[in-house]
């Protein structure tokens, strides 16, 4: 608290005062008698803002001190109160000054203002000087040694400023930038890889930042643009901006650039200050690379659907399901352990031929009754495209009150039009159904540079001009539809590579492409990056009676069937639940159970099997209820096709109300007499691991290690919030597992219930080893780039503080991995002839890894489409 009279402000010092002063009472007067002497007291002591800035500004107008005299009191407002004040007085006492704000410096009339000013063509003159337009001579000014010129060969005070001001911006980008981070492993044998990056090279120092002021303030964010498009002749024609902030390929020549637009509403003069604020170096301007790789693929008469963008003049159709698959490119500018890179690889968009005309004229002959709330559920939320200039949409509401007859009031005119004479006059498209719906598009919302939202206009579609996109889960559960997709969407290597080819042909043969990325020094090469990796032996799969090598292909499955698992949980009382119709698949998987489960070392008995009526989920439900007991070990649902509620119902029953382990089969997979052997021998082994059996283990080197998984699921039907699975070993194999769930409510931090989750995985552990795990590996997934350094910075040190809990000398290892299978990169093996995927066990941790932190990418498995992980350590 301030004592003494020192208040942080002036409000304060005065209360004080007044506290001080004592209580007066009614008659008293303010003079004291005569006769007795008054004290001297000291003029009182402004300490507030206003008081400050104007004592600041009468030191700067009060005369210099006489030589020999007495030194100057410093001024009011400066002696006392905030730290600005208190340093001033020092400051002056010294013999310097600090500077004021660009607000509260004042120059003497006449003298003009060491900035470059320019108005618009409309604008009026300003009393500013204006510097001569360039090719114009200079104005007369001072020889040599004049006043206020330097002498030849002394560097002017504004080159001074600006190299030092260049100095502190060069210093800031070098110390904003983190140091890189590499670390190649040397285990496993060298293999020759290829991966879906191209070098970028910038032959400009990097990308000048400036700040762009409005004053007065202007709101309309349309309105900056025009304005600052005014003065192309001084920004040049190139520019990124975003309503404040401009980046430039040049440097102006003044750091500070004042120009003047008038504002067409209202005729009032706006002055743009363009500042410049720091020196972007080329690795860092990633997010400008990336909306100059956008532009260039408008340019290329690419349509941008979702994040990507495709080609809609080469389609592939897939006429016999009313699809079509646009090719498209991913692209992205990124900095990489090798410099800086564009990642490319091909897209596919899939589409449909089908309008939502369609679609609802489909809804209504299939259920007239309740079509409305049908439509509602298979439409909102949905993306749909419209063709006539090939934008997306997402549909937010079905407005079943208005239809193309409806008229609204034209924006360009005011006029009223109604939406068949504007599809007509705009895109010339004649609409047939003039009864129809319209669907709703509500924009996103938009904040001015204030933070205030700005009203948003919602956009009606014509269902008879929207075209659906992607895949229903209909479609993604018809295996015939996958199959014919695939034809057109898997991609071999030398497929993918020939795509980023013609993607680097077509850029490089459009003039005003390769013009776009002269214009910022950009260019890339013609070839993508040949990277060396390693690829790790194989592991070894122990089993109970031997073991077996993972194969080049990392597939055990067969040998997992043959074998003998570890740990047999013998299946005794268990229960089988189907419909009448599926009886004999029923009877063929019991008996096959029967007959595999001893293969794999499982003793297992006959079921008791209940034959349920109908397929309703209320009889599965009541069925379960009335014959699960405490002596049952299993229940095997079969149910004769897949619906969600359905099996959500029983996965509650057999979870919640009624805790029992359950597997559910869809009956057609045990009608294929050629699978059903292969079937059952997986049922089985996902059986005994539910009974708390072990199949096979690995021979880990490590002791007293506790594995740690934690993945995160974010619900949007329930308010947004994110249910936390956590798993951790329990033994020194890794085949036991202790798991937990936590849910994260609106407000709330995830860390908070995952710090829950490891002293109970921690305590859990010491209960099974009597000890205290030594090393704690977490493998961390649902991670998405914007919150790797939550992560590694936030979650981890909260993570550690879970060890003080078992005492101040518990302080184990412990390595955070965050794993992302969702991924753009693609790594190629380079063979003789071609390029082909890499085997499993393929490791990349350099060139194409992150600059700032240590990864690595791994192919974990074979599979025919190309597949890896990046796994980020922390």
């Amino acid at each position: 608290m301030a004592t003494g009279g020192f208040g942080r402000g002036g409000r304060g010092a005065a209360l004080l005062q007044a506290l001080k002063d004592g209580t007066r009472k009614p008659g008293d007067q303010d003079e004291k008698p005569v006769g007795v002497q008054q004290a001297t007291q000291p003029p009182p002591i402004a300490m507030g803002r206003g008081d400050i800035l104007r004592g600041l500004v009468a030191a700067r107008s009060a005369p210099p001190p006489t030589p020999g005299g007495a030194p100057d009191q410093a001024p009011i407002g400066l002696a006392r109160g905030r730290g600005l004040a208190a340093m001033q007085a020092l400051l002056q006492g010294r013999g310097r000054s600090m500077p004021l704000p660009q607000q509260a410096q004042q120059l003497p009339v006449g003298q003009a203002s060491p900035q470059q000013t320019r108005q618009s063509p409309g604008a009026q003159a300003s009393p500013q000087k204006q510097h001569p337009p360039a090719g114009q001579p200079s104005p007369p000014r001072a020889g040599p040694g004049s006043a206020g010129q330097p002498s030849p060969g002394q560097p002017s005070p504004g080159h001074s400023s600006t190299q030092q001001l260049e100095g502190r911006f060069a210093r800031m980008a070098t110390e904003d930038r983190r140091p890189t981070v590499s670390n190649v492993g040397k285990d496993g044998k060298a293999v020759a890889l290829s991966g879906n990056y191209i070098r970028i090279r910038c032959a400009n120092p990097g990308v000048y930042q400036y700040h762009v002021d409005y004053r007065p303030m202007v709101d309309s964010k349309n309105m900056r643009f025009k304005m600052l498009n005014e003065h192309r002749d001084v920004i040049g024609q190139v520019k990124a901006f975003d309503g404040s902030i401009l980046y430039l390929p040049i440097r102006l020549p003044d750091q500070e650039t004042v120009v003047i637009s008038k504002r067409i509403t209202d005729g009032v003069d706006i002055t743009l200050t363009i500042r410049l604020t720091r020196v972007v170096p080329p690795e860092s301007c990633l997010m400008v690379y990336n909306i100059i790789f956008r532009r260039i693929m408008y340019i290329l008469q690419m349509v941008q659907v979702g994040r990507y963008f495709y080609n809609p003049k080469t389609p592939s159709a897939v006429p016999q399901h009313k699809l079509e698959v646009w090719p498209g490119y991913i692209t992205s500018v990124c900095e990489n352990e090798g410099g800086l890179m564009l990642l490319a690889d091909a897209s596919h968009r899939v589409l449909r031929t089908q309008t939502v005309l369609e679609l609802m004229q489909q809804i209504v002959q299939r259920n007239s009754s309740g079509f409305q709330d049908e439509c509602v559920k298979k439409l909102v939320g949905t993306v749909v495209l419209t063709r006539y200039n090939n934008k997306t949409y997402r549909i937010d509401d079905i407005i079943w009150d208005k239809s193309p007859a409806h008229s609204f009031p034209c924006k360009n005119t005011g006029e009223s039009i109604t939406f068949q004479e504007y599809y007509k006059k705009a895109y010339n498209k004649n609409i047939q159904d003039d009864q129809q719906p319209l669907l709703l598009h509500r924009q996103k919302k938009k904040r001015t540079p204030q933070g205030m939202e700005q009203q948003c206009e919602n956009i009606c579609l014509i269902p008879e001009l929207c075209y659906m996109t992607g895949l229903t889960d209909e479609l993604r559960s018809d295996f015939r539809v996958m199959k014919d997709i695939a034809t057109h969407t898997r991609v071999s290597p030398a497929q993918r590579k020939l795509t980023m080819g013609k993607f680097v042909n077509s850029v490089n043969s459009s003039p005003e492409a390769s013009q776009e990325l002269a214009n910022w020094g950009l260019s890339f090469d013609n070839d993508t990056i040949d990277i060396e990796g390693r690829q790790v032996q194989e592991e070894k799969i122990i089993f109970r009676d031997g073991h077996v090598m993972a194969g080049p292909q990392a597939d055990w499955g067969r040998d997992a069937t043959r074998k003998t698992v570890i740990t047999a949980v013998d299946l005794k009382n268990w229960i089988v639940l189907y419909t009448k119709r599926d009886s004999a698949a029923v009877q063929e998987y019991i008996s096959m159970m029967l007959k595999c489960c001893p293969q794999m070392g499982i003793q297992c008995n006959n079921p008791t099997r209940y034959e349920l009526r109908d397929d309703r989920t209320e009889t599965y439900i009541k069925s379960l209820r009335d014959n699960i007991n405490p002596t049952v070990q299993m229940v095997v649902i079969i149910f004769p096709t897949s619906r969600d509620d359905r099996y959500s119902a029983v996965k509650k029953l057999c979870c919640v109300e009624c805790p029992v382990p359950s597997q559910v089969i869809i009956a057609k997979t045990i009608k294929d007499q050629k699978k059903l052997r292969s079937v059952t021998q997986k049922v089985g082994l996902q059986i005994n691991v539910k009974l708390g059996g072990e199949l096979w283990a690995l021979s880990i080197p490590m002791s007293n290690l506790m594995v740690v998984g934690i993945d995160v699921y974010h619900d949007a039907t329930r308010g947004k919030r994110s249910i936390a699975g956590f798993v951790s070993s329990t033994n020194k194999e890794c085949t036991r597992w202790y798991s937990r769930v936590c849910f994260q409510l609106p407000g709330q931090e995830l860390i908070d219930g995952l710090k829950i989750c490891m002293t109970s995985a921690i305590r859990k552990y010491h209960e099974v080893n009597h000890t205290f795990p030594e090393k704690v590996v977490v493998f961390r997934d649902g991670v998405g780039d914007g919150q790797l350094s939550i992560v590694g910075g936030h979650e981890v040190e909260q993570l550690k503080q879970c060890f003080r809990q078992f005492g101040d000398n518990y302080n184990p290892t412990m390595t955070v991995v965050v794993v992302q299978k969702r991924i753009n990169a693609r790594i190629f093996l380079k063979t003789n002839r071609d390029l082909e995927n890499p085997p499993p066990g393929t490791v990349v941790d350099h060139t194409i890894t992150r600059r700032e932190w240590y990864d690595f990418y791994l192919v974990s498995v074979y599979i025919v489409g190309m597949t890896s992980t990046l796994f980020l350590s922390m």
